[in-house]
């Protein structure tokens, strides 16, 4: 929950100023819901910007009706928004969303031709009760079956709770230890798990990135708190190459 008019057109421009030069990765933003339409505006008059695809940071499980305050993914395809992102952990931990609940609306997002950044990921107890593995195919497992016959369609971002905001990351090798259990879940649920990219979410930075998409199960980042900052995010997307 970031951000302001006046911010959001200043990072939106420095972000031009460096993406020149048409990135090696896709690339995309994901908005609070206020400000989708400046950001999608702000895209449309800046050539340098058309790389960039723009997201939601939520979406409903619901399509249309009486559910004050909801944004619908057929709302945002209507703005012209690409992705949303669900299930992030915040919304798991803040405001209760049960796995059913995820998977529910990773089935509205995709229905609308919303693709859906399904988060998944370990409390720190969790993690050190040594049920990581059980967690994160539990919660992809959700989403699975509600999503089997398109499947194919999401993204995965992988962020350890543990991780996020406080600075602490997944070493490269515990980051691709998990990157690779989700990656054989995913073969087993659909032929065509090489088209799901596996993003890591905690707390990737312009210093670490370079050794974390290193990993040969680590498909690109969940950008938290260095997204805001126009040079690192730029450093971070240098770093695919």
């Amino acid at each position: 929950m970031n951000g302001s008019l006046a911010t959001n057109e200043a990072l939106l421009n420095a972000l031009a100023q460096g993406l020149t030069v048409e990135p090696a990765c896709d690339v995309a933003v994901c908005v609070p819901a206020p400000y989708l339409a400046q950001v999608l505006a702000l895209r449309a008059v800046n050539s340098h910007l058309s790389v960039l695809e723009i997201g939601a940071q939520d979406v409903s499980r619901h399509t249309a009706g009486a559910y004050t305050g909801e944004v619908s993914a057929t709302m945002l395809k209507d703005l012209g928004c690409r992705y949303a992102i669900v299930g992030h952990s915040e919304r798991r931990q803040h405001h209760a969303e049960a796995d059913t609940l995820v998977a529910d609306k990773v089935r509205a997002a995709l229905a609308s031709g919303i693709t859906p950044i399904v988060c998944i990921g370990e409390s720190l107890d969790e993690r050190e009760a040594g049920s990581t593995h059980e967690v994160v195919k539990r919660q992809l497992a959700a989403v699975i079956h509600a999503n089997g016959h398109c499947i194919s369609e999401i993204v995965v971002a992988y962020e350890p709770v543990w991780a996020i905001g406080t600075g602490k990351t997944a070493t490269p090798d515990e980051a691709q230890a998990v990157h690779a259990v989700l990656r054989a879940q995913l073969r087993a649920a659909t032929e065509h798990f090489a088209d799901i990219k596996i993003l890591y979410g905690g707390s990737m930075n312009a210093v670490n990135a370079a050794t974390l998409l290193a990993q040969p199960d680590i498909d690109g980042g969940l950008i938290g708190g260095a997204s805001l900052k126009a040079a690192d995010f730029l450093s971070i997307i240098a770093a695919t190459r």
